[in-house]
């Protein structure tokens, strides 16, 4: 029985992921947001687009998608306890997440980066340390204005961060390392153009604008 709950648990969680709100935004402006900048359908790529408001809702959206997914898991194996089995449920579930948003089958598998899917599932497994690398990530953006590297940030110390604290267990070790995986491949282009000293900003302090305003 509770292998048939993980199993249906992943399969709705990577159809979740499937659900890509930058382009059901874009869509509802009449617009594809494939179409402009990196073609990413991601909150950067909408912030730079569409403006600040709409970057940040995409963010928010695809986040919650992340974390009620996460949430779901940890409390149907286990309650809000720090129980190993519910731990494993949230990664689990929110790894899955993950995948469906960065290979959404509905979209032949083109989707976005997971960084905001991913800050969800850590923001219910961490909340504290989720806000605290979030805060520095906005400080990087607002002084240096990469989106690649705030990226970075929010993931590489949430990575360390759960490391250190689930070091004794293998499964859920494997789970997060996956996850902050599946999130660099997918930021593989940023990292060569950063490498090459040619990657693009985020265009953050010009974001209250529209695009055509």
């Amino acid at each position: 029985m509770q292998i048939l709950k993980y199993v249906i648990l992943i399969i709705c969680a990577y159809f979740v992921g499937n659900i890509s709100f930058a382009r059901i935004i874009s869509r509802l402006k009449k617009d594809d947001i494939t179409k402009y900048a990196s073609g990413n359908p991601g909150s950067f790529n909408m912030l730079r687009i569409y403006g600040f408001f709409i970057g940040i809702l995409t963010l928010l959206l695809d986040a919650i998608k992340g974390a009620i997914p996460a949430l779901i898991g940890l409390y149907i194996f286990g309650g809000a306890t720090n129980a190993p089995q519910s731990i494993i449920a949230l990664y689990a579930t929110g790894l899955s997440v993950i995948i469906g948003h960065i290979y959404p089958i509905i979209y032949k598998f083109k989707g976005g980066k997971g960084v905001a899917s991913t800050l969800g599932v850590f923001f219910v497994a961490n909340p504290l340390w989720t806000l605290i690398f979030f805060a520095l990530a906005f400080l990087e953006v607002l002084i240096f204005d990469y989106g690649s590297i705030a990226s970075f940030i929010c993931i590489t110390g949430l990575l360390i961060v759960e490391l250190v604290h689930y070091q004794g267990n293998l499964a859920i070790s494997i789970l997060i390392i996956t996850i902050f995986l599946l999130v660099m491949v997918a930021h593989r282009k940023n990292i060569a153009r950063l490498i090459a000293g040619k990657e693009h900003k985020a265009g953050f302090r010009s974001s209250v604008h529209l695009r055509n305003g």
